[in-house]
């Protein structure tokens, strides 16, 4: 069955992954982490894509990235991808693939979640096997820029990100604030399955615009056992 395309529209973010073959490890010296950083911001730039967060695990990467032209994030990802691969067999002596296949990708509603995906994004290791126990301790991520302030050439600000205060220390705390409430399971769920199944993340507002606009479906059907339930007026707890 071939793929779809992946869902694409200029100027809407989409929080990307890309993980590690058998989920192998990608990144075993701080040196791999800097590479490939250099590599992402370059690649970044040359295809006009906009990073607003991301964060890299030892095997697995998320980026939110809102694209500027309409094969942005793909060109981004091969551009990134072939450069980190051809680093990292020469560095480790091996050869092969490194990634699990293609990216997964999935587009977020800015209104609705966009700071959440950012939150998303930047608690990974908290949540990790506390490889942190909060995110201003781990180095490779956005936390430290859109939090602390400390300066990060990927990283560009969202205008959802901009909105939380006048300046950027304002912006900066207003974030902080984000951080201090746990996030509901429900909305890690969420994220996960729009992601993992490349689905359409937002309000079914948002849902039904790119729906039309795109002229495909954006989240799975409802399960026929479900729906014959309802129309039967079978309630489920």
């Amino acid at each position: 069955m071939a793929r779809l395309p992946r869902f694409v529209l200029l100027g809407h973010p989409q929080h990307v992954i890309q993980r590690g073959n058998n989920r192998q490890e990608c990144f075993c010296d701080t040196s791999d982490y800097r590479f490939y950083l250099d590599k992402l911001h370059a690649a970044s730039v040359k295809h006009a894509c906009e990073i607003h967060a991301y964060v890299l695990m030892t095997n697995h990467v998320h980026l939110l990235v809102t694209p500027r032209r309409e094969d942005a994030i793909g060109k981004m990802m091969q551009t990134l991808g072939r450069y980190y691969v051809q680093y990292y067999n020469y560095c480790y002596k091996r050869t092969g693939t490194l990634w699990e296949g293609r990216y997964k990708a999935t587009l977020i509603d800015s209104e609705t979640y966009l700071l959440t995906c950012m939150r998303y994004i930047e608690l990974n290791p908290v949540r990790a096997n506390h490889m942190a126990e909060h995110p201003a301790q781990y180095p490779w991520s956005s936390y430290r820029h859109n939090a602390l302030g400390r300066e990060d050439r990927l990283v560009t600000p969202h205008l959802e990100y901009q909105r939380l205060g006048k300046t950027w220390e304002e912006q900066q705390i207003a974030y902080r604030q984000l951080f201090r409430a746990k996030m509901a399971e429900r909305t890690l769920d969420e994220i996960r399955q729009a992601t993992n199944k490349a689905w359409v993340l937002g309000n079914d507002h948002f849902k039904r615009r790119i729906e039309a606009q795109l002229r495909r479906r954006v989240e799975p059907k409802a399960r026929g056992g479900d729906r014959k339930s309802a129309e039967r007026g079978i309630n489920r707890v």
